[in-house]
């Protein structure tokens, strides 16, 4: 069986390299060839120029299709892997339009596994980790006040004035910038059309605590179910979120005013000038360490009183393994990838794993990329 793994960008490397040290067969697919033998030309001759046509005419049933390319590919790639009952495996969330893939992919004995980078991915596996942690617990009780919280975020280790630093096109982050959010505040739903407009402070419990600013990203309340969360508890809070370094908010305030106003063609256009220019003033340096901070947390209260409060907190900075944010991304998505060869992921579009054999395997192997990664249990 191969390995079909498509796209070499900077987030996709380490994970790629892994599973052809490991000795699998892997076919590399990129757009520009050249790109794709810098990164891993010294481990594969098989480097192939991207062409779905072409990668249809070697795929084979049982093959694994990973794709690290933009999101209008994963569709495609996926429908393609149903038809030669070949399987699929992405870091991406779950679009509508993968999600309706489900019922083709299940009859076709067809795995499409998405969700397994960072976040979304690792930050599931911790959320599965601590909700299995809380029901096997004395606290338990249906009646019990929950709040989950998961905040993750890309920063630059060595804060600069700007507050942070881009590893790659800054059009996504400007893109998210428009996006509307919803989350849970005080029993209560919480939209918000800019992130800007939510933005509250956070402080890691990492081994000296430190303060961000945070902000709820996308549509978090669909994770309710998937998380384990029964329709009956009573939720106080329930937010999924991004991570900045404190002052972010006002070193990007012109930012957001411009950002605001933009619409249309011409806004799309201005969102890729300002891209250029983010990306040739506020780019990682050559060997510039990047920084990831997760940490996701689940409390339950009775009567007013905490009666379970653990958070899983991660700290990781790039090193001369290359950047974290890279480890972090792709290693998990290699390791979906092993896990749907050795058929411990079932037909239907899945993301990251509640298994409790996988989350362990993949935990340990995750403890091995962050400088620091633990559980606190806030009331030990």
């Amino acid at each position: 069986m191969t390995i079909h793994w498509c796209g070499t960008g900077l987030s996709a490397i380490p994970g790629l390299r892994r599973l052809i040290e490991a000795g699998h067969d892997v076919t590399v697919w990129n757009r520009t060839v050249d790109k794709a033998r810098a990164a891993v030309g010294d481990l594969t001759d098989d480097i192939r120029a991207f062409d779905i046509d072409a990668l249809a005419g070697t795929l084979a049933q049982g093959d694994v299709i990973v794709s690290m390319l933009p999101g209008d590919w994963h569709v495609p790639l996926a429908e393609l892997a149903i038809a030669r009952r070949a399987q699929f495996v992405s870091s991406s969330y779950i679009a509508p339009e993968m999600r309706a893939l489900d019922e083709a992919a299940r009859t076709a004995g067809v795995a499409l596994v998405n969700e397994v980078g960072l976040d979304p991915g690792i930050d599931h596996l911790m959320a599965h980790a601590l909700m299995d942690a809380y029901r096997a617990s004395d606290a338990f009780d249906a009646d019990n006040h929950l709040s989950f919280t998961s905040y993750c975020g890309g920063v630059p280790k060595h804060a600069n004035a700007f507050r942070y630093k881009f590893s790659w096109s800054p059009l996504g982050v400007l893109k998210a910038l428009r996006s509307p959010s919803r989350s849970i505040r005080d029993y209560s739903e919480l939209r918000v059309d800019r992130p800007w407009d939510a933005i509250s402070s956070y402080t890691a419990p990492l081994p000296t605590p430190e303060s961000f600013e945070v902000y709820p990203n996308r549509d978090s309340l669909p994770f309710m179910a998937q998380y384990g969360f029964d329709q009956t508890w009573p939720v106080r809070d329930f937010v999924r979120g991004t991570l900045r370094l404190n002052g972010w908010s006002e070193a990007w305030a012109d930012v957001f005013r411009e950002v605001e106003t933009l619409s249309g063609p011409e806004g799309d256009a201005r969102l890729q000038e300002m891209s250029d220019q983010f990306w040739a003033d506020h780019a990682y340096d050559e060997d510039e360490p990047d920084r990831v901070v997760l940490c996701v947390g689940l409390a339950a209260e009775r009567d007013g009183k905490p009666v379970w409060h653990k958070t899983y907190v991660m700290d990781a900075w790039g090193d001369a393994r290359g950047t974290a944010m890279a480890r972090l991304v792709s290693v998990p998505v290699s390791l979906a990838v092993e896990a749907v060869l050795n058929r411990e992921i079932p037909a239907g579009v899945h993301a990251a794993p509640s298994d409790p054999r996988l989350l362990t395997r993949w935990m340990a192997e995750i403890d091995k990329l962050a400088q620091h990664l633990q559980i606190v249990d806030h009331l030990a």
